[in-house]
């Protein structure tokens, strides 16, 4: 087994979900196409029910949010478009991410730009949480357009 598979299960079991089929699929699926890029939850939710028919729309978009809950996938939304990427580091949650607008390419970046400049201007907020993401084009997608 992969060491993704292997550490995605490993907080499944670790948060008290029962490690099924179903689940180990999905798992397998996002370690296959999402890890250094984010993915549609509709191709995921496609991808479900082809391999389990009779599983719903319903368990298949809970299992997603359980596993952006448990740090397995992280979410993205842009408009009505949902879409999940593998975690890439577990054992450094919070990071960042560069996004190619063309081929969807993920880039993580390692320093976060949360600065005490910014945080000085929220007098009296406590800051839970933030995302920061830049787009554009990565280096394969900027050399093509450029020819």
């Amino acid at each position: 087994m992969p060491a993704a598979i292997e550490q995605a299960t490993r907080v499944l079991k670790d948060n008290h979900f029962k490690i099924t089929k179903q689940r180990t699929a999905m798992i397998e699926f996002l370690v296959g196409t999402a890890t250094n890029r984010f993915v549609d939850v509709t191709s995921i939710d496609e991808f479900m029910r082809k391999t389990f028919p009779k599983m719903s729309h319903n368990t298949i978009y809970r299992n997603i949010s359980e596993f952006a809950d448990l740090g397995i996938v992280e979410r993205q939304v842009q408009g009505d478009r949902a879409s999940v990427k593998f975690q890439c580091d577990f054992q450094q949650e919070h990071h960042h991410h560069f996004i190619c607008s063309n081929c969807g390419k993920v880039i993580e970046l390692k320093d976060c730009p949360l600065s005490p400049e910014i945080t000085s201007q929220l007098s009296g907020c406590e800051v839970t949480g933030h995302l920061f993401q830049i787009y554009g084009l990565c280096p394969k997608c900027a050399n093509f357009m450029n020819n």
